[in-house]
């Protein structure tokens, strides 16, 4: 590859390699990126407005716009206005920040395990989180117990129970595990990303999210309106897809279908009576389909052949 270069007096952007080679970006994401730094001040960045001015849609565009927040580069934060509307202001960051973690409870401070170290070795070393600070702190000496003596096992530290934090799942664990009922309820629950990338759970959310949506299968709701029910009228901040989408099969379950109503048998329509008929061999009247003999003349002719 040879780089042909022109110089540019106007009408370009600076853009740092850190960037356009990142390692963990997506080749989509590196181009939103060069092209949200060279808007002007105050152009709009919002899903819409990409979405009209590049063909890659909706969904590629905040796929993009997320790894972007996640490495740094982008930072979507909820203002209020001076009319008092909420509105999402965007900022592009040149050079990658640290990204804050999710705002929640006060976590208490871990216990700071002891470091193994030789007998006799009574140096002090910095910290790894003091080494950034400038500051050093000196670690005690910690001698080596006896073979004979066993060592009591450091206590594991928990971290505190709070009613925010009940609601953050971890890893899957034992309990994560699907019911065989609940297949066609993970399958629908694994398959929502294919409609929006935001609707992506882990596999824990989808376990624990399996029996709300098999409470609508078992009131007559189909896999199509329950997919309808979770991915329409998605906000254009999605923070916490598992949060949604149980408050949707929370707060929306449908009644079940009522008994069909019992129908009376078909009633047979009233056919018209035969025309009356004067009989060839008697005279006497009777009803028939077509002109001929009555019924006692029929008969006289058969007993005569029996007899």
């Amino acid at each position: 590859m040879t780089h042909v270069r022109a110089v540019h007096p106007d009408r370009f952007t600076v853009v740092g390699n850190h960037l356009v080679q990142h390692p963990g970006l997506s080749l989509t994401a590196i181009g939103l990126a060069a092209h949200i730094l060279s808007l002007p001040e105050g152009a709009p960045v919002d899903i819409r407005s990409l979405a009209e001015r590049f063909p890659e849609g909706r969904e590629r565009i905040a796929f993009a716009l997320r790894e972007l927040e996640t490495h740094g580069y982008l930072r979507r934060v909820r203002e209020r206005t001076e009319s008092g509307r909420i509105a999402t202001r965007t900022y592009a960051h040149h050079l990658p920040v640290h990204v804050p973690a999710v705002p929640g409870p006060a976590a208490a401070p871990r216990a700071r395990r002891p470091v193994s170290r030789p007998s006799g070795d009574a140096r002090t070393a910095p910290r790894e989180e003091d080494r950034g600070a400038g500051r050093a702190e000196p670690v005690p000496p910690v001698t080596t117990p006896a073979p004979s003596a066993p060592s009591a096992p450091a206590p594991a530290t928990t971290p505190p129970a709070s009613p925010a934090g009940a609601d953050r799942l971890g890893p899957p664990g034992a309990d994560a595990t699907p019911r065989p009922r609940d297949d066609k309820a993970v399958a629908l629950l694994a398959g929502l990303r294919r409609n929006d990338a935001r609707l992506t759970l882990s596999r824990r959310d989808v376990y624990r999210l399996a029996p709300a949506v098999t409470a609508w299968f078992d009131v007559g709701a189909g896999a199509s309106t329950v997919l309808h029910t979770l991915t329409s009228g998605l906000p254009a901040v999605l923070e916490s897809p598992a949060a949604l989408i149980a408050y949707r099969l929370r707060e929306q379950l449908p009644l079940p279908l009522p008994l069909p109503e019992p129908t009376a048998p078909p009633v047979r329509p009233a056919t018209a009576p035969h025309s009356m008929w004067n009989c060839d061999g008697c005279d006497r009247g009777f009803r028939a389909a077509e002109p001929g003999l009555c019924r006692d003349c029929r008969a006289v002719p058969a007993a005569r052949y029996a007899a």
